[in-house]
């Protein structure tokens, strides 16, 4: 299909922001979790990582904020570069700092707090009092129903709401790199529509780029520019978004689609992982 392996040719052209190369993940230093990965991030542009659970996915990201270490694990083998500085080895604090947000797949946020004051949260680094005044402005722009329930405590706000709220957290930061830890999980099919909307203005407002972790294959190619899918802590198959869509392992094995869009029972699917033609 004439996809760029592991986008390569990105790097090639030095439009790379992020960049994970041949990066090994192990847990507990017996548990390898990632085998060897290799991905990019463009400057302004949104990455799906497609992937089943226990694919590495979430792992990906966690090596990428430095995470990895609240949870004794480390990169140990390969390198991750972020504007051609190496982070692997760096504190999640340092990261930050240079620009990269992780929004964490649980919608994790101060509960007994209200909405505002979680926002203002994702400000603390940010010394300019007016400019955090501006920031909230623009959250409250890309997100409406927040402003309306700012004095809410966030915890008894419902799971979309919850989600908006994370992903402004992150926003008010200013990051020049965001990651998305499944955002349309637990929604339902309209929250998750507008989500995705807002996903896609942000990045076409702001020119950052997006690292956007999903199981929901069809709404994350809908708003990217580029995907890789993952199995078993291996990247097995990258390109431009709208060729991943018609990739006819991608239709079968994550859209649950075959054929002429008929959809498959779980019995023919459940025995994909000896058919994939990306791993022969």
């Amino acid at each position: 299909m004439g996809f760029r392996k592991n986008g390569r040719s990105l790097k090639a052209k030095g439009l790379c922001m992020l960049s994970l190369s041949n990066v090994e993940v192990v847990y507990h230093k017996v548990i390898l979790v990632l085998r060897g990965v290799s991905l990019h991030v463009e400057k302004g542009v949104i990455v799906a990582l497609l992937g089943a659970n226990g694919a590495g996915k979430s792992t990906t990201l966690k090596a990428v904020s430095g995470l990895l270490k609240v949870e004794l694990g480390e990169v140990t083998r390969g390198n991750i570069t972020f504007e051609e500085e190496r982070i692997d080895k760096r504190n999640p604090e340092q990261i930050a700092e240079m620009g990269i947000r992780q929004v964490i797949e649980g919608r994790r946020m101060y509960i007994h707090l209200t909405t505002e004051e979680n926002l203002r949260m994702g400000g603390y680094l940010n010394k300019d009092r007016s400019d955090v005044k501006r920031r909230l402005s623009q959250i409250y722009g890309y997100f409406p129903l927040l402003k309306n329930l700012r004095n809410k405590v966030s915890g008894y706000l419902s799971g979309g709401e919850q989600q908006m709220l994370v992903i402004g957290r992150s926003l008010m930061a200013r990051p020049l790199i965001l990651m998305l830890d499944e955002p349309s999980l637990g929604l339902a099919p309209q929250v998750v529509k507008e989500i995705f909307q807002i996903i896609r203005r942000i990045n076409e407002d702001e020119k950052i780029g997006i690292l956007l972790v999903e199981q929901n294959a069809l709404a994350a190619l809908g708003v990217s520019s580029y995907a890789y899918v993952m199995e078993n802590g291996r990247v097995v198959l990258d390109g431009p978004a709208e060729k991943v869509l018609e990739n006819e392992d991608v239709k079968e094995f994550y859209l649950g689609l075959t054929g002429v869009g008929k959809k498959k029972s779980y019995r023919d699917v459940k025995h994909y992982k000896r058919r994939k033609r990306w791993l022969g």
